[in-house]
Protein backbone atom coordinates (compact mmCIF):
# COMPACT_ATOMS: atom_id res chain seq x y z
CA UNK A 1 0.00 0.00 0.00
CA UNK A 2 1.49 3.37 -0.98
CA UNK A 3 1.61 6.52 1.18
CA UNK A 4 -1.39 8.14 -0.50
CA UNK A 5 -3.59 5.10 0.14
CA UNK A 6 -2.53 4.93 3.79
CA UNK A 7 -3.18 8.66 4.31
CA UNK A 8 -6.60 8.33 2.69
CA UNK A 9 -7.47 5.35 4.87
CA UNK A 10 -6.24 7.19 7.97
CA UNK A 11 -8.32 10.26 7.12
CA UNK A 12 -11.37 8.07 6.52
CA UNK A 13 -10.90 6.42 9.93
CA UNK A 14 -10.49 9.82 11.59
CA UNK A 15 -13.63 11.13 9.90
CA UNK A 16 -15.59 8.10 11.07
CA UNK A 17 -14.42 8.67 14.64
CA UNK A 18 -15.41 12.34 14.52
CA UNK A 19 -18.79 11.47 12.99
CA UNK A 20 -19.38 8.98 15.79
CA UNK A 21 -18.85 11.75 18.36
CA UNK A 22 -20.95 14.26 16.40
CA UNK A 23 -23.77 11.71 16.12
CA UNK A 24 -23.65 11.29 19.90
CA UNK A 25 -23.99 15.07 20.30
CA UNK A 26 -26.92 15.13 17.87
CA UNK A 27 -28.63 12.27 19.68
CA UNK A 28 -27.83 13.18 23.31
CA UNK A 29 -27.64 17.00 23.11
CA UNK A 30 -29.84 17.40 26.20
CA UNK A 31 -27.55 15.34 28.44
CA UNK A 32 -24.33 16.60 29.99
CA UNK A 33 -21.61 15.94 27.42
CA UNK A 34 -18.00 16.88 28.02
CA UNK A 35 -14.79 16.56 26.03
CA UNK A 36 -13.53 13.47 27.93
CA UNK A 37 -16.77 11.59 27.20
CA UNK A 38 -16.80 12.62 23.54
CA UNK A 39 -13.12 11.74 23.13
CA UNK A 40 -13.86 8.28 24.54
CA UNK A 41 -16.67 7.86 22.00
CA UNK A 42 -14.25 8.84 19.22
CA UNK A 43 -11.51 6.66 20.79
CA UNK A 44 -8.89 9.42 20.75
CA UNK A 45 -7.19 11.63 23.34
CA UNK A 46 -9.00 14.77 24.52
CA UNK A 47 -6.52 17.18 22.90
CA UNK A 48 -6.53 15.24 19.64
CA UNK A 49 -10.33 15.11 19.68
CA UNK A 50 -10.80 18.87 20.06
CA UNK A 51 -8.18 19.68 17.43
CA UNK A 52 -9.44 17.10 14.93
CA UNK A 53 -13.13 17.88 15.44
CA UNK A 54 -12.47 21.53 14.66
CA UNK A 55 -10.41 20.65 11.59
CA UNK A 56 -13.11 18.25 10.38
CA UNK A 57 -16.25 20.31 11.04
CA UNK A 58 -14.98 23.89 11.21
CA UNK A 59 -15.97 24.56 14.82
CA UNK A 60 -15.13 23.32 18.28
CA UNK A 61 -17.15 20.48 19.81
CA UNK A 62 -18.48 22.90 22.46
CA UNK A 63 -19.76 25.36 19.85
CA UNK A 64 -21.30 22.56 17.78
CA UNK A 65 -23.16 21.29 20.83
CA UNK A 66 -24.34 24.81 21.69
CA UNK A 67 -25.66 25.32 18.17
CA UNK A 68 -27.43 21.95 18.23
CA UNK A 69 -29.11 22.84 21.53
CA UNK A 70 -30.13 26.27 20.23
CA UNK A 71 -31.58 24.74 17.05
CA UNK A 72 -33.76 22.47 19.19
CA UNK A 73 -34.72 25.39 21.42
CA UNK A 74 -35.76 27.38 18.34
CA UNK A 75 -38.11 24.59 17.33
CA UNK A 76 -39.61 24.37 20.83
CA UNK A 77 -40.03 28.15 21.06
CA UNK A 78 -41.79 28.21 17.69
CA UNK A 79 -43.98 25.16 18.05
CA UNK A 80 -44.83 24.80 21.75
CA UNK A 81 -46.16 26.90 24.60
CA UNK A 82 -43.48 25.70 27.04
CA UNK A 83 -41.80 28.40 29.09
CA UNK A 84 -38.37 29.70 28.10
CA UNK A 85 -36.98 28.34 31.38
CA UNK A 86 -38.44 24.89 30.73
CA UNK A 87 -36.99 24.86 27.21
CA UNK A 88 -33.62 26.00 28.52
CA UNK A 89 -33.28 22.95 30.75
CA UNK A 90 -34.98 20.59 28.28
CA UNK A 91 -32.28 21.22 25.64
CA UNK A 92 -29.41 20.74 28.07
CA UNK A 93 -28.37 24.18 29.32
CA UNK A 94 -27.54 24.42 33.01
CA UNK A 95 -28.65 28.00 33.57
CA UNK A 96 -31.12 30.42 32.05
CA UNK A 97 -28.45 33.13 31.81
CA UNK A 98 -26.10 30.95 29.77
CA UNK A 99 -28.98 29.82 27.57
CA UNK A 100 -30.16 33.37 26.88
CA UNK A 101 -26.65 34.68 26.17
CA UNK A 102 -25.79 31.74 23.87
CA UNK A 103 -29.15 31.95 22.10
CA UNK A 104 -28.66 35.68 21.47
CA UNK A 105 -25.09 35.12 20.22
CA UNK A 106 -26.19 32.47 17.72
CA UNK A 107 -29.64 33.68 16.65
CA UNK A 108 -29.28 37.42 17.14
CA UNK A 109 -32.35 37.77 19.37
CA UNK A 110 -33.31 36.75 22.87
CA UNK A 111 -35.42 33.59 23.15
CA UNK A 112 -38.50 35.64 24.06
CA UNK A 113 -38.06 38.02 21.12
CA UNK A 114 -37.50 35.07 18.80
CA UNK A 115 -40.72 33.44 20.01
CA UNK A 116 -42.71 36.64 19.60
CA UNK A 117 -41.41 37.25 16.08
CA UNK A 118 -41.95 33.72 14.84
CA UNK A 119 -45.31 33.20 16.58
CA UNK A 120 -46.91 36.25 14.98
CA UNK A 121 -45.82 35.54 11.44
CA UNK A 122 -48.02 33.22 9.40
CA UNK A 123 -45.12 32.13 7.22
CA UNK A 124 -44.63 28.61 5.82
CA UNK A 125 -42.22 26.56 7.90
CA UNK A 126 -39.73 26.13 5.05
CA UNK A 127 -39.29 29.92 4.80
CA UNK A 128 -39.06 30.32 8.56
CA UNK A 129 -36.35 27.66 8.77
CA UNK A 130 -34.39 29.21 5.91
CA UNK A 131 -34.50 32.72 7.42
CA UNK A 132 -33.99 31.75 11.05
CA UNK A 133 -31.25 29.14 10.61
CA UNK A 134 -28.49 29.84 13.18
CA UNK A 135 -25.39 31.35 11.69
CA UNK A 136 -22.06 31.94 13.31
Amino acid sequence: MDTVSRDGAGREDTNRRMLRARDAMDRDYATPLDIPALARIARVSEAHFTRTFRATFGETPHRYLQRRRVERAMFLLRDTDRSVTDICFAVGFGSLGTFSRTFRDIVGHSPRTYRNRTARAAIPTCFTKAWTRPRD
